[in-house]
């Protein structure tokens, strides 16, 4: 047997306060998704005024940044013609982001789930989930 350390609920929660206070700061409202390390969803928020085209792909960084345990913009470089994982992202039927925005979330250095957040730009959604992580790390 195995033993697994994973985000709950509360996590959850905390790690969206984090990430829409700091979009709040900025003025991008955003989607949050929050998923466990198999990168299955937890919880999500779209902001007041988040893209409603942005539900989707926050839930697919969320997915990537865990199952994958690896941030999303780190597969942008490696996913263009020519790379070593060119075209990686129409596998999973599509589901897999190269786009920033998705981070794994790390505890004890194993990821425990992840974080993907959509609305802004690729930078924009990219602070914002690390926001999150660094609000929920800081009150952990």
């Amino acid at each position: 047997m195995k033993t697994i350390t994973r985000l709950d609920l509360t996590d959850a929660r905390a790690l969206i306060a984090g990430a829409a206070a700091h979009a709040d700061s900025i003025g991008v409202p955003m989607c949050i998704a929050i998923t466990d390390e198999s990168g299955q969803l937890i919880a999500f928020e779209r902001m007041e005024g988040g893209k409603v085209t942005s539900t989707t792909i926050a839930i697919d960084k969320a997915f990537t940044a865990a199952a994958a345990k690896k941030a999303t913009h780190d597969y942008g470089s490696a996913s263009q013609p020519g790379a070593p994982a060119y075209g990686i992202n129409s596998s999973i039927g599509g589901r897999l982001m190269v786009v920033g925005g998705g981070l794994p979330v790390m505890h004890d250095g194993q990821v425990v789930g992840g974080i993907g957040v959509s609305s802004g730009t690729p930078a924009q959604d990219q602070e914002v989930a690390q926001a999150g992580i660094d609000a929920w790390t800081a009150g952990a």
